[in-house]
């Protein structure tokens, strides 16, 4: 798929679909941010005038609509035939993968109704997984979202995080005057070990992911032993 800054001549001269309009509009936000995404910026960027675009699109509202749409497409579906465990939590990796690649994606993600068929594939199978696996519906309900919730509030913190990792130390070395023994010990103890290297203040998806799974199996009903 060409670049918004690269797009060839036959690219341009290439008829407008619905699927094109939307793929463009999902690169130009990758590349610019969604505050870029006016239908004038996305005429320019397809080589038409924004007036074009409303053969195809209702309004921007059905672009965004469509572009949320267009991600949770990238994102691994459950498969009903796995432990679902195993499946969701594959589900989960690979939605906050999907969303670290498109970082406008999580908060409009979160802020609409999202109806299109990816996203009801999607939902459809995660709760056909959890069923499958014995939760009543409102437990399956509860689950996804807790995952969900999880998922965006990791994904939203790494997005915005102020430091990388290879600067955790030197900012917790500026910090460690603004933490007095006395007023603040167990914080210190903490930036402590990340200035002397003994742990690295790196955070993964996986560790709470496994928490909430282990706590959601135990939510299941036990079997009868007889």
């Amino acid at each position: 798929m060409p670049t918004i800054k690269t797009k060839s001549v036959k690219a341009a001269r290439e008829p407008l679909r619905k699927e094109r309009v939307l793929d463009t509009a999902v690169l130009l936000a990758d590349e610019q941010g969604l505050e870029a995404l006016s239908m004038r910026r996305l005429g320019q960027a397809l080589g038409v005038e924004a007036m074009s675009l409303y053969k195809h699109v209702r309004s921007k509202e059905d672009i965004l609509d469509g572009i949320v749409d267009r991600v949770v497409s990238e994102i691994e579906a459950p498969d009903l035939r796995a432990e679902w465990q195993d499946a969701i939590r594959r589900r989960a990796l690979s939605a906050h993968k999907v969303l670290m690649r498109h970082p406008w994606a999580t908060m409009l993600l979160v802020s609409r109704k999202n109806m299109g068929p990816a996203m009801l594939r999607y939902v459809d199978a995660t709760i056909g997984c959890l069923t499958q696996a014995g939760f009543s519906y409102p437990l399956a309900d509860h689950a996804w979202n807790a995952i969900d919730s999880y998922v965006y509030g990791f994904t939203l913190q790494q997005l915005n995080f102020p430091f990388q990792p290879h600067e955790y130390a030197t900012a917790a070395k500026q910090f460690l005057p603004m933490l007095p023994p006395g007023l603040y010990p167990h914080l210190r103890g903490m930036s402590e070990q990340i200035i002397s290297g003994a742990h690295d203040g790196l955070h993964e998806l996986s560790f709470g992911l496994s928490l909430l799974l282990a706590g959601l199996e135990q939510l299941l009903p036990r079997q009868q032993v007889d």
